[in-house]
């Protein structure tokens, strides 16, 4: 069909996709993919998404357009003209489009600029007939034009977006990319003088300047911004004055009183947000260029911040522009010229800046009441962590905080030293010698913690302001954990008495105040002396149960009291967990029975906590807990609800952190004379596992007139809690008694439709597959692979055994991602080699067999140019397959690509090579290897093929490589261990001589290249982690063979040399000579037919 012909059906289509009826949808859906295969598609879709009927249609259009467009620059299906016209008519779209599809039909183009003008440079015309538009453009040439300024920016910021990133960030000096230079030459630094323009005409306006305008203002700064946020072209230097002149006008005029509304309004603010983010990237990224600019930046960034004030009257867009301005300071302040700068006005930038942030207000109260959980993660931060690089803060009470902690750990001026020195203390040590050297207080003992004593404790007769203020004092104190921490603990301690503790017995405290103090708490708990202990631990209790109250909800101040405690204990000593940890575990638990919902997943997340740091310390009453947990689990569980209440999800986590904790104590060879005394709370917390899954998934079974299988909620947990139970089972009544085989057939269909690789972790289902094969192995009798669910239970699908269920989520887990792709391979050798099928049964293994392959060839196929690291789990379990339905799995592979049977067969031997980096290493894995490819030798035998064949010579020479590798790691057997002794005892001679004893205190500022090579080193290490995601625990993998395992690999290979010896001895003159050698070495038998032939 031709353009013209698909332009009505296309409109046609797309309406329907917008009706309500499910119907229509999903038949437009699969007329669009239908059509999406015709030559003419592409410039359709952009016919109707730039001249539809409708803005809905238009929409619709843009949408499927840009998805296509990226389907299209990833596949390299269409042909270079075809190509080039695409993206031309894509261009032209943009440039015509209205403002209701234009911001999609940008999102389309940017896959194109992304492949063709930034990653393979093929666009050489782009940039120089941008230029042209943009020029000609109406606001920019001041007259009628065809093309809308707009219109012409938002192609040009869609092509400078790419560069805010580096293009290889593991290069420690990455030059600017031509492309970048050619766009900052040829239109950035001749719209310079516009962009002035505009920006004096818009803050000279007294009224609405128009919205175009300020449109336009924006998106030139996002250009700006992508442009210096990682690189600085070199024509972008001599206009970075002129440039930041105008964002400071833009900043100057703000108006932040909510007398002004309107789109207008908005854009400015949005463009005066943006202003202070490049103001951030030039200070952290361009010293260089920008210091300078110091003075300015820094006045802009004062004026703004003052704002602070009113804070409880912004919206949360200029409260955003709050919090950047204090980030402005806090990136200078760490600068050398502007800590200068900066450091004169601590006291006007503390008290009119800062503090007034931290200050209690009206929309604070407001939140608390209506989104507990936005109020603690604004105010009560878990993750807050003091540094002068740290972005997106968003709220200007976490920057206010961020900021204090900076300037806390400035020093002062150098203090003068008295007459009364001892000479003791003139005689340092080496390493103490600088830091004494330069007696300088910090800026936190000089100013900070003296303005903050001015604030008393509230009280009733000082009115509720001091309450408010006082509320400032205490997120104060939470921004100072590093300044504390280079404090005398008895500096600590005195604080936390007088400014923090009473406040839990102070009556009428409001509870604002008890949360901030709880969150202070869990901040300073690194720093907190071991002799506040219990002092902390009462106050912290006593918060954990304080009730609501008739027009407040105390939640905040119990949720806060959890957190703290939890940090208290992971960051404590063993004996806060022995003395207060036990009692805190059995409160937790009996107050489980009483408590409401919210609390309730309070302490459940509070009890894993306990559990796991206290480990052998509470190990012994884990099975007590677990009874406990479970009863109230049984209470809150709606089996049909989905998904199933958060209290419900959290205790099941808990359960499984617990399980856990219990089986690391079990396994403890320091416990195992207590081994009897485990059994039996193994046997106990298995009995409460059971029942709380049979609550979970066979009671909505039994249910009169359920058709349906219960919902698939916390299935990673639940998962973990049943493969506890399998490694319980100790006799064969114990699987009766746990209901094992119905408890399987649910999960086994829960887990035959996951598909969530992306949400959930889901190595606890594999952990689980294992068990579950290991206990069918160990009571075969009981067949609980092949029962199947009864098909009146599960009308809506059809009846699916144990094994098939399992097998349908290890073919989708193929092609999760590559941990999951490991798993999964390891799972098909699993269930293809350990279970005994019966001959009843066989037909199953055989569809098990033929889906596993299918699924790893497929992904194989699509994956072998890009993933090597992936070729050998997938090729082994190809391997697994063959060697149990050889015929069958082959005409598979011949199905799946054309000779995919030899392919497959060259990748093995290709795999299989020593000379393949991440190829065979463990026993099984060789082993496996080489059975497969004296199967594939010996059927590319019977086809007729010679050892000129290239495919059969190179799988007989990886099989006889392969064979004498196995033969060496047989021998090696265990001897790897017997030098980690000495190994351990290399790297320990470093001595503290070896530290530089004159290592200096003062601060080192980080030079540009320095900054560069840091972060290209963490590139590449994230890089490496990226590609290596799942390596570790995959390498030298021994595999689950059953029978397999124990065939006699060395007669077999002997035996299709001696039956094909008229073949495979002639042509050993093709075969390495080194390979020869080894075999001779390795396989003395082997003599008799290798030796003769080369005399």
């Amino acid at each position: 069909m031709d353009v013209e012909a698909l332009v009505p059906e296309i409109a046609r289509l797309l309406d329907d996709t917008l009706a309500p009826e499910e119907r229509l949808i999903s038949s437009a859906t699969e007329g669009l993919v239908r059509l999406s295969g015709a030559p003419g598609f592409g410039p359709a879709l952009i016919a109707v998404a730039t001249g539809g009927e409708s803005d809905g249609q238009r929409i619709a259009a843009a949408t499927y357009l840009k998805n296509f467009t990226k389907r299209l620059m990833g596949s390299d299906n269409l042909p270079p003209e075809a190509h080039c016209k695409f993206r031309n008519q894509l261009v032209q779209a943009v440039l015509q489009s209205e403002p209701a599809v234009l911001k999609v039909l940008v999102e389309a183009l940017h896959f194109v600029v992304v492949k063709d003008f930034v990653e393979k440079n093929i666009w050489p015309e782009l940039v120089p007939e941008l230029k042209i538009v943009v020029q000609k453009s109406n606001f920019i040439s001041a007259c009628d034009s065809e093309w809308k300024s707009i219109n012409t920016l938002a192609i040009l910021k869609s092509i400078v977006k790419p560069f805010q990133y580096f293009l290889n960030p593991r290069l420690p000096k990455e030059p600017v990319p031509p492309q970048l230079e050619l766009i900052t030459k040829e239109i950035l630094v001749p719209l310079q003088a516009p962009f002035c323009y505009f920006i004096d005409k818009a803050v000279s306006f007294q009224g609405d300047s128009g919205q175009e305008i300020d449109q336009i203002i924006l998106t030139i700064c996002k250009c700006l911004y992508f442009t210096v946020r990682s690189y600085m072209p070199s024509a972008f230097i001599p206009i970075l004055p002129s440039s930041c002149r105008g964002l400071f006008k833009i900043l100057d005029s703000m108006d932040f009183s909510n007398k002004k509304s309107g789109d207008a309004h908005v854009l400015r603010l949005k463009a005066g947000k943006r202003s202070l983010i490049i103001l951030c990237t030039l200070v952290t990224r361009h010293r260089k260029h920008s210091d300078k600019l110091m003075p300015y930046i820094i006045n802009s960034a004062f004026k703004i911040a003052r704002h602070s004030a009113n804070i409880n009257k912004m919206d949360s867009l200029s409260e955003r522009i709050v919090s950047l301005a204090l980030d402005v300071i806090s990136n200078v302040l760490e600068t050398g010229p502007g800590w200068r700068l900066v450091s004169p006005h601590f006291s006007t930038l503390l008290e009119s800046a800062i503090f007034p942030a931290l200050v209690l207000n009206e929309k604070d109260i407001s939140e608390w009441e209506e989104d507990h959980e936005e109020y603690m993660r604004k105010n009560h931060p878990s993750d807050l962590e003091i540094s002068a690089w740290t972005e997106d803060l968003f709220t200007a009470r976490k920057s206010a905080v961020n900021l204090l902690g900076v300037m806390a750990l400035s020093k002062g001026p150098p203090m003068v030293s008295t007459g009364n020195d001892s000479a003791a203390s003139i005689k340092r040590k080496k390493g103490e010698k600088n830091k004494r050297k330069d007696k300088r207080s910090s800026v936190g003992e000089l100013l900070i913690i003296p303005f903050l004593s001015k604030f008393p404790l509230p009280s009733t007769a000082l009115g509720v302001q001091s309450s408010y203020d006082y509320y400032g004092v205490l997120m104060a104190y939470g921004g100072l954990q590093d300044f504390l921490k280079e404090r005398n603990p008895a500096y600590t301690t005195s604080l936390i008495q007088k400014r923090i503790l009473p406040l839990y017995s102070l009556s009428g405290c409001l509870p604002y105040l008890i949360a901030t103090a709880n969150w202070v708490i869990g901040e300073l708990a690194s720093c907190l002396p071991q002799e506040m202990n219990d002092d902390i631990y009462n106050s912290l209790a006593k918060a954990l149960v304080m009730p609501d109250q008739e027009d407040c909800s105390y939640y905040p101040v119990r949720a806060s009291s959890a957190g703290a405690i939890a940090q208290m204990l992971e960051v404590r000593n063993v004996i806060l967990i022995i003395r207060t940890g036990l009692c805190l575990l059995f409160f937790l638990a009996t107050r489980l029975h009483v408590a409401d919902e919210n609390e309730a997943s309070l302490l459940f997340q509070l009890l894993s906590t306990i559990v796991g740091v206290g480990q052998q310390h509470v190990s012994i009453h884990i099975p007590m807990i677990v009874s406990i947990i479970v009863g109230t689990l049984l209470k809150h569980l709606v089996p049909t609800l989905e998904p199933w209440p958060q209290i419900v999800e959290h205790g099941f986590a808990s359960l499984a952190v617990i399980a856990q904790t219990w089986e690391d104590y079990a396994l403890d060879e320091a416990n195992q004379d207590k081994l009897n005394e485990a059994q039996l709370g193994c046997a106990t917390i298995a009995t409460s596992f059971s029942n709380l899954l049979q609550k979970a998934w066979l009671t909505p079974l039994q249910a009169k007139h359920s058709g349906n299988l219960p919902p698939p909620s916390c299935i990673d947990d639940t998962s973990a809690l049943l493969g506890f139970i399998f490694r319980s089972i100790q006799a064969m009544k114990d699987v009766g008694e746990l209901r094992i085989a119905d408890l399987l057939v649910v999960w086994a269909s829960l887990i035959a439709e996951y598909d969530a690789w992306e949400e959930l972790e889901d190595f606890k289902i594999f952990s689980s597959i294992k068990e579950a094969v290991l206990v069918h192995k160990k009571h075969e009798d009981q067949s609980f692979f092949m029962r199947t669910m009864p098909p009146h239970a599960l009308p809506s699908t059809a009846p699916r055994s144990v094994i098939e269920g399992i097998g349908a989520f290890v073919s989708r887990a193929i092609a999760a991602y590559p941990s999951a792709t490991r798993r999964a391979c390891s799972s098909v050798h699993l269930l293809l080699h350990v279970p005994r099928f019966s001959l009843e049964s066989e037909s199953i293994k055989r569809a098990l067999a033929l889906s596993f392959a299918k699924a790893a060839f497929s992904f194989f196929v699509s994956i072998r140019d890009k993933s090597p690291s992936l070729w050998k789990p997938l090729l082994l379990a190809v391997s697994s397959c063959y060697l149990c339905y050889p015929d069958t799995v082959e005409e598979a592979l011949q199905g799946t690509e054309e000779n995919g049977y030899i392919a497959w067969a060259g990748a093995l031997a290709h795999m299989s090579n020593s000379s393949f980096e991440l190829g065979l290493a463990s026993e099984s894995e060789l082993k496996l290897a080489v059975v497969a490819l004296t199967k594939v030798v010996e059927r590319l035998l019977r086809s007729g093929l010679d050892m000129g064949t290239a495919v059969l010579r190179d799988c007989f020479v990886s099989l006889m490589e392969a064979s004498v590798r196995l033969k060496e790691t047989q021998e090696e057997g265990g001897d790897d261990d017997d030098d980690d002794d000495d190994d351990q005892e290399e790297g320990d001679d470093y001595s503290s001589e070896d530290i530089d004893e004159d290592s200096e205190d003062d601060e080192h500022e980080e030079t540009e290249e320095e900054f560069l090579d840091r972060y290209a080193k963490a590139a590449a290490a994230v890089e490496s982690e990226v590609l290596e995601e799942g390596d570790a625990e995959d390498e030298a993998q021994e595999l689950e063979l059953g029978a397999l395992g124990g065939l006699d690999v060395e007669r077999e290979v002997f035996s299709l040399v001696e039956r094909n010896q008229q073949v495979l001895v002639p042509a050993q003159r093709l075969l390495p000579p080194q390979l020869i050698a080894g075999v001779l070495n390795t396989f003395p038998e082997y003599g008799l037919y290798l030796r003769e032939n080369s005399m």
